[in-house]
């Protein structure tokens, strides 16, 4: 388990040439997924394109390094456009507010942590007023841009120890790909849950700016599908829009 600022700044280590191929810039996120999808890399002589490592691509992540097999494992961002896509959502997890879905504010996110050897988050430290807890990535809902809208009573399962969220610490079985479909699904169909047949307070809009459902709406199971699709940030606008 690694905390993001344990890998952000790491030199990337190519092992066939045994030198250096950039230092981690960013750690760029799957809202959808819950995971690390890839790394952007930091590089003096890379100043026109984006390049990133996909995380799959990742050898290990050490205390001093983040090794690949090769130099071959960097990716051009713009020319794969799912990865460019990602980046361009910004999705960020600390310094985000931690919000339930009808609207009580929690805390802020001061660090999240990750599984290095699949790149799945596992959870987040928060801030609260007067203390700091642990959150389990179990109980995320949606990762927006600026809020992680969370389960209700989510601060009833908080956990006095982020070793707690180590799957070996655990004893908890490394989640398969296909686990993680799993874990997808389970979050959508609890979105659906929330918000179907909920009414809209306020108009929604895409990413573009266009009225995507208009204020007073009751939210269909495709309203919800179409929300999902436009992205975290349209599911969290809803969520923060329908009547209780």
């Amino acid at each position: 388990m690694k905390k993001s600022t344990e890998i952000t700044g790491l030199p990337i280590i190519s092992i066939q040439e045994g030198q250096e191929i950039g230092t981690v810039k960013t750690l760029v996120i799957n809202p959808e997924k819950g995971s690390i999808d890839f790394l952007t890399i930091e590089h003096e002589d890379w100043q026109v394109s984006v390049k990133a490592i996909p995380f799959k691509k990742i050898i290990g992540i050490g205390e001093y390094a983040v090794t690949v097999e090769s130099d071959r494992a960097v990716i051009d961002l713009n020319e794969i456009p799912i990865a460019n896509q990602l980046v361009n959502k910004k999705i960020r997890i600390t310094q985000t507010k931690v919000m339930t879905r009808k609207g009580q504010l929690l805390g802020e996110t001061a660090e999240f942590y990750t599984d290095e050897d699949t790149g799945n988050i596992l959870g987040a430290e928060i801030q609260l007023s007067d203390a700091s807890a642990v959150l389990a990535a179990e109980e995320i809902l949606t990762y927006g841009r600026d809020i992680l809208i969370v389960k209700e009573d989510a601060s009833e399962r908080f956990l006095n120890s982020v070793s707690l969220l180590n799957p070996i610490m655990s004893n908890e079985v490394l989640p398969s790909e296909g686990e993680n479909m799993d874990h997808l699904q389970s979050l959508k169909n609890k979105q659906m849950e929330l918000l179907v047949g909920k009414e809209l307070e306020a108009d929604i809009y895409d990413l573009n700016g266009n009225i995507l459902f208009p204020s007073g709406r009751i939210l269909s199971e495709q309203d919800v599908q179409i929300a999902q699709e436009e992205g975290p940030n349209v599911v969290v606008n809803l969520s923060m829009n329908v009547n209780a």
